[in-house]
C-alpha cells in the first residue's frame, strides 16, 4: 500500500508542471482560466470515484477496486499522450483525459482505509506519516522526472509504428502508464486481503467491532475534519496550479524554462516534505496531533502572506500583444526559439493588472515555496491521522472515501478559483483571499479544538497524551 501510494503520487506530479505549456501548444484558444478547469477535472474525477471505490472495498476484496482504478489511470495517461491528434477542440480532450486520470486516482481512499484497518491506534500516526512520506517521495521524483524529460524538447521525435509524437509533454504520461502496469502486478501478486470488519488493536490480536459502538462517532468532529481537510487541499491546489503561469508572468520564463525550473522547485519541496514527515512523527508523540496541525496552518499563512506583491518593480509585458497601442510599455520580453521564431514571454498584456501590480520577486517566490513545503505536509498527515482516530473501531472505507472526496472537491474548486481571480484581478487579490481562508481555518480549529480527539479518548478507553 505504501508503494501504491508512491506510484500514484509519481503518476500525478510527473505532468503537473507541463500541463500549462502543453495546453498552450495543442490549443492556442486556451487561456489561464481554462487551465483551472483542466486541473480541476482531475479532482472532479477523484471526488466522484473515491466514495464508490471506498464502498466497494468495504464489501469486496480490495484488489478489485485497486486493479480497476489503476487500469483506468493507465488508459487515461495513454489518452493524454495523444491529445495533439484531434483536429479541433484539443483543450476539451485534455479536460476529459485529466478527469479520467483523476477517476483512477480515487483508489487513494482504499489505500488509506487499508492502512487504518491494519494498524493499532498507537501505530496509526507513524503509519499515516510513513504513507505520506511515500507520497512525498513520489512528489519528489515526479517533477524531477518531468524536469529530466524536458531535455527531449517540445518537438521530440515521432514513433511511426504507434503514431505517437514522443516529446517532453507525452513522455511523462507514458512513463506514468508504465508505473501503473507495475502497480497492478504488485497488487495482484503481493496484497493480502484484510477483513474490513476486523480492527487491529495490536500487532498480533484481532478484535471484531461491536455493532453498538459504531454509531457513537462524533459527527461534528468528522464534519470539522472534512472542512479543515478541504481547506488544506484547496490551498495546496491553488499553489500547484498557479506556480507555472505565475513564474512565466513574473520572471519571463519560456515554456521549457517554466517546466524545468518549477520541476526542480517542486522536487526540492518534496524532499523538504520527507524531512517534515520524519520530524512530525517525533513531535506529534510529544505534543499531540492538534498543535502540529495548528502550527502547520500558521506556517502556510505566513507563506502566502510573503507572496503578496510589493515594491516599485513591475513585470515585463509580453511583447506579442503590444501592436497598435499607445499605452507606454514598462519592459518588453521575447525569447528566440531554435527554428528562428520568437516565443512571447512575460506578463500577457490582456491581463490588465500586469500594468499596475508590482512584480513578485524570485526570492519571495522561493521563500514562500519553502514555508508552504513545511506547513502543507504537516497539515496533511495530521488531518488524516486525526480523522482515522476520530472514527475509531469501524470499517473506514466509506468515511475515508468521503474525506478523499472532500479533498478532491477542494482540488477541483481551488484551480478554478485561483485561475479566475488571478487572470482577472491578479496575484494581490488571489493571495489576499487565500490568507483569509487560512485564517478562517485556524479560527475553526481553535474553536473545535477540544472535540478533535480520538474515539478511545472520548469514551475513556485511553487517556489523552
Amino acid at each position: 500500500m505504501y508503494f501504491t501510494m508512491f506510484l500514484s503520487s509519481v503518476g500525478f506530479t510527473i505532468v503537473i508542471t507541463s500541463i500549462w505549456p502543453y495546453l498552450q501548444k495543442i490549443d492556442n484558444t486556451a487561456d489561464a482560466s481554462f487551465l483551472g478547469w483542466v486541473v480541476a477535472a482531475y479532482s472532479l474525477g477523484q471526488m466522484v470515484a473515491s466514495p464508490v471505490f471506498g464502498l466497494w472495498s468495504n464489501h469486496r476484496p480490495r484488489r478489485e477496486p485497486l486493479v480497476c482504478s489503476i487500469f483506468i489511470n493507465i488508459s487515461a495517461n495513454i489518452y493524454y499522450s495523444y491529445l495533439y491528434h484531434p483536429s479541433s477542440h484539443n483543450k476539451y480532450h485534455m479536460l476529459l483525459a485529466r478527469a479520467f486520470v483523476g477517476f483512477g486516482a480515487g483508489n487513494v481512499a482504499v489505500v488509506r482505509s487499508y492502512v487504518a484497518g491494519a494498524t493499532s491506534l498507537k501505530e496509526r500516526t507513524s503509519a499515516m506519516a510513513t504513507m505520506s512520506a511515500c507520497q512525498a517521495l513520489g512528489f519528489i521524483l515526479g517533477p524531477a522526472l518531468q524536469a529530466a524529460l524536458s531535455f527531449i524538447g517540445e518537438e521530440g521525435f515521432p514513433v511511426e509504428i504507434i503514431q505517437l509524437n514522443f516529446n517532453m509533454y507525452t513522455a511523462p504520461a507514458l512513463l506514468a502508464a508504465c508505473f501503473g502496469v507495475i502497480n497492478i502486478l504488485l497488487v495482484i501478486i503481493i496484497l493480502r486481503q484484510l477483513d474490513p470488519h476486523v480492527v487491529f488493536f495490536n500487532l498480533t490480536e484481532q478484535v471484531a467491532v461491536a455493532p453498538e459502538v459504531e454509531g457513537n462517532i462524533d459527527q461534528i468532529a468528522v464534519l470539522t475534519s472534512n472542512i479543515l481537510f478541504f481547506i488544506i487541499l484547496f490551498i495546496f491546489a491553488v499553489f500547484e496550479t498557479i506556480s507555472t503561469p505565475l513564474s512565466m508572468d513574473m520572471f519571463a520564463w519560456t515554456r521549457k524554462e517554466a517546466v524545468l525550473y518549477n520541476g526542480i522547485i517542486l522536487a526540492a519541496i518534496g524532499f523538504e516534505s520527507i524531512i517534515v514527515f520524519l520530524v512530525v512523527k517525533v513531535i506529534s508523540t510529544r505534543i499531540g496531533d492538534r498543535p502540529v496541525l495548528w502550527g502547520g496552518l500558521a506556517i502556510i499563512f505566513i507563506g502566502f502572506f510573503i507572496l503578496l506583491p510589493w515594491g516599485n518593480y513591475y513585470p515585463k509585458i509580453q511583447w506579442a500583444d503590444l501592436k497598435n497601442t499607445s499605452i507606454p510599455v514598462i519592459a518588453l520580453a521575447a525569447t528566440p526559439l531554435p527554428n528562428g521564431t520568437v516565443e512571447p514571454t512575460g506578463c500577457p498584456f490582456e491581463q490588465v493588472w500586469c500594468q499596475y501590480t508590482p512584480a513578485i520577486h524570485l526570492a519571495q517566490y522561493i521563500t514562500s515555496d519553502i514555508l508552504i513545503g513545511v506547513g502543507y505536509p504537516a497539515c496533511n498527515v495530521m488531518s488524516y491521522t486525526l480523522y482515522s482516530k476520530i472514527l475509531g473501531p469501524k470499517p473506514q472505507g466509506v468515511y475515508m472515501g468521503w474525506l478523499t472526496a472532500s479533498g478532491s472537491g477542494a482540488r477541483m474548486l481551488g484551480p478554478v478559483f485561483v485561475s479566475q481571480v488571478y487572470t482577472i484581478l491578479g496575484p494581490r487579490w488571489a493571495f489576499s483571499l487565500i490568507c483569509c481562508i487560512v485564517l478562517a481555518a485556524i479560527i475553526l480549529l481553535t474553536a473545535m479544538y477540544k472535540r478533535l480527539i480520538a474515539f478511545s479518548v472520548r469514551y475513556g478507553q485511553i487517556e489523552e497524551g
